[in-house]
């Protein structure tokens, strides 16, 4: 039997010997062809998919971050040996490669199981707009999926994959995150490579990830991100603010900014996640919303319509038949705008995220609905436009200002059983701490303690000597930009060693570990390191010191200090002392 989906219950099926990825494989197949067939666009040939169980039954669970684990690619994204459509048949193609995202991916042994349906050339918030019909919502057939992303979405709610891709330009990788009871993480612009993505608005595109949990998702994040020199839009991770996770800020728009569009039951499920987050020890704070507003407004009452319209012109030109009527209105407006009203435009933006710039600086991160309502596909088939518009209205906004947002459950609506999120919204390179917050907010758990979150590019590192606070070679984490999170201990596994004096260097302990029973409980500091600070941190230490992965008393590891077991002579064995604090305080140093 399958086990369940979730990565961590996955690998350590595998690493049992409980079930293998072709199995996996083999299951899940036969329950997506009995599923809904509007999932799909295509599924990965099984030539491909042979070539990835191969190359995985040479490797172990162990030497793989995503060993097995099965995802779902939104079909603007190209997985070589099937053709990318974005949901219009006659524009089809088949890539000669993946998607970088997508190769990274299957790199740590994840394993594409196909390709999924999406509003046509990824425009819209629906999940209606596509020749190949419209995924069920599985909650409540007669609501729409949401979209664009609309098949990613159900594929990882239906228990299809375990994660998915989708895109995120004005909103879908939201909106069907929260229709679909889902975590939907739109990273930084540029933070996942967007090189063989079918571009919506190429300067505004991201990658999205949808999975069930913000562990996942985090896990996932971490093997997607990552700078493309061959994608002019890609860039490396910038510093991230990050925030205690008892003592966070979050802003909420006033009351006459919030829009429901008549739901009263997402209102009172807003409120209910305002307590929450309060309860888990956030701080309210009312903010202005109107700047984040009035940039939504330029994405499609803009002239940001052009970059749809500039994406697909000789195919719009060629084909006119072969869009989606509302498509195709859509983007046929992009051809209208004068060179100067994109300069006006750039102009007002800039003035706008100054304004909203102003505001994010007050609070770690803002708190919005991911969408007011939901509606069903009779609703939006009658009124598609102004309808898709209002799922906008907390969405729109966020690429034109540079800023990052995880989509989180947040209840159902009594009347209809429908899925109802929340989305977290915050400066560029958040991603960790967002997720870290949405983790808590599911839970309901309150920090274990104050300690703080660091950014997603940023290297946790164990130090139990000179390196600690107040000790001489403190400095040397300090000049870097190192942050200290906690102090801590190693399991009780590990040798303390006095290591003699050289080259001018203060005494220096040396962490051996134990695989015998004269083991013990060490005392460290956990710190954090820029990354880009950590080669030359690692540069400098001397010698039979290294770094290695060092086990904590939590059963967790971490980069940390470890010693050669061939010590120098002149080394003296403190293991019995508990920690290099107590060795000085003996006065033996």
């Amino acid at each position: 039997m399958l086990p369940s989906l979730a990565i961590p219950d996955l690998l350590a099926a595998y690493r049992s010997g409980a079930i293998t990825p072709r199995a996996v494989v083999a299951t899940l197949r036969e329950r997506i062809a009995a599923s809904d067939p509007r999932i799909w666009i295509s599924l990965t040939p099984e030539s491909r998919l042979e070539s990835v169980l191969a190359a995985l039954e040479t490797a172990s669970p162990d030497s793989l971050p995503l060993y097995g684990i099965p995802f779902a690619i939104k079909d603007n994204l190209d997985l070589a040996s099937t053709p990318t459509t974005a949901a219009c048949p006659d524009y089809a193609y088949d890539p000669a490669e993946d998607a970088t995202v997508v190769a990274k991916l299957i790199a740590a042994g994840a394993i594409p199981m196909g390709k999924t349906n999406l509003d046509q050339f990824a425009t819209g918030l629906v999940g209606v707009r596509s020749p190949y019909g419209t995924p069920e919502n599985p909650f409540h057939p007669d609501f729409i999926p949401g979209g664009s992303s609309s098949g990613s979405a159900v594929a990882v709610a239906r228990d299809l994959v375990s994660f998915s891709l989708g895109t995120d330009t004005a909103g879908s990788g939201r909106i069907p995150a929260g229709l679909n009871e889902l975590i939907g993480l739109k990273p930084s612009l540029g933070l996942l490579s967007t090189k063989g993505v079918v571009p919506a608005c190429r300067s505004l595109d991201c990658v999205s990830i949808f999975t069930k949990t913000a562990a996942e998702a985090a896990t996932v994040l971490a093997v997607a991100a990552g700078f493309e020199g061959d994608d002019p839009y890609s860039r490396a991770p910038g510093e991230s603010r990050w925030w205690r996770p008892d003592e966070f800020t979050f802003g909420v728009p006033r009351v006459d900014q919030l829009a429901f569009f008549g739901n009263d039951e997402a209102a009172s499920l807003f409120d209910a996640a305002v307590a929450r987050l309060e309860a888990i020890g956030g701080r309210r704070v009312e903010i202005d919303f109107a700047p984040f507003l009035e940039a939504a407004l330029l994405l499609y009452e803009g002239p940001w319509v052009a970059e749809r319209f500039a994406a697909i012109e000789d195919f719009l030109s060629d084909h006119p038949g072969s869009l989606h009527p509302v498509t195709r209105s859509i983007i046929e407006k992009g051809g209208d705008p004068r060179a100067v009203e994109g300069f006006r435009a750039q102009y007002r933006l800039r003035a706008l995220k100054r304004r909203a710039d102003a505001v994010l600086a007050g609070v770690d991160c803002v708190v919005t609905p991911t969408a007011g309502t939901a509606y069903t596909v009779a609703e939006v088939e009658a009124d598609p436009v102004r309808l898709n518009s209002n799922l906008g209205y907390y969405t729109n906004f966020m690429n034109l200002l540079d800023l990052c947002a995880c989509a989180v459950p947040a209840g159902r609506l009594p009347a209809s059983g429908m899925p109802w999120g929340i989305t977290l919204v915050a400066p560029p390179f958040a991603e960790v701490a967002l997720l870290g917050l949405a983790e808590r907010f599911v839970s309901g758990e309150t920090a274990a303690s104050d300690e703080p979150v660091p950014p997603a590019d940023w290297i946790e590192v164990a130090v139990c000597g000179a390196h600690m606070r107040g000790l001489p070679l403190n400095w040397q984490l300090t000049n870097r930009g190192a942050k200290f999170l906690a102090e801590d201990r190693t399991s009780a596994a590990y040798r303390l060693l006095a290591l003699p004096p050289v080259g001018g260097l203060p005494p220096r302990p040396g962490l051996i570990r134990e695989s015998g029973e004269t083991g013990a409980s060490i005392l460290l500091e956990r710190w954090a390191v820029p990354a880009s600070q950590f080669g030359s941190f690692v540069a400098a230490i001397p010698s039979p010191l290294g770094f290695g992965k060092l086990e904590l008393a939590s059963g967790r590891f971490v980069t940390g200090f470890l010693c050669e077991s061939a010590v120098p002579e002149g080394s003296r064995e403190i293991t019995a002392l508990g920690g290099w604090r107590a060795f000085l305080a003996e006065g033996a140093a």
